[in-house]
């Protein structure tokens, strides 16, 4: 999650950012609570975790293609231990 997407997911009225700037769709300076954005980034961090550390999707559709239900019981307990690794905020 970068701070720009932060910037927009806390502020709807934020249509362009430009540098450290923000800016609404009438040109006008939209001010910012950067603790509030900080806040944003770090309860939704461990989103880039699990993606970098779930399994292929590719292993859960060839256990489906074979009707190996082992594989997918497999591909679905190393989805759960990544959960379990990095909870929701």
């Amino acid at each position: 999650m970068t701070r720009n997407q932060a910037i927009f997911a806390t502020y709807s009225n934020v249509v362009t950012i430009r540098g450290d700037d923000a800016f609404d769709a009438d040109g006008n300076p939209v001010i910012y609570d950067e603790a509030t954005v900080q806040a944003y980034i770090d309860s939704h961090a461990y989103i880039a975790k699990r993606q970098a550390e779930y399994p292929s999707f590719i292993d859960y559709l060839d256990g489906v293609v074979k009707g190996d239900q082992a594989q997918i019981n497999k591909y679905i307990a190393d989805c759960q231990a990544v959960k379990a690794k990095y909870p929701k905020g």
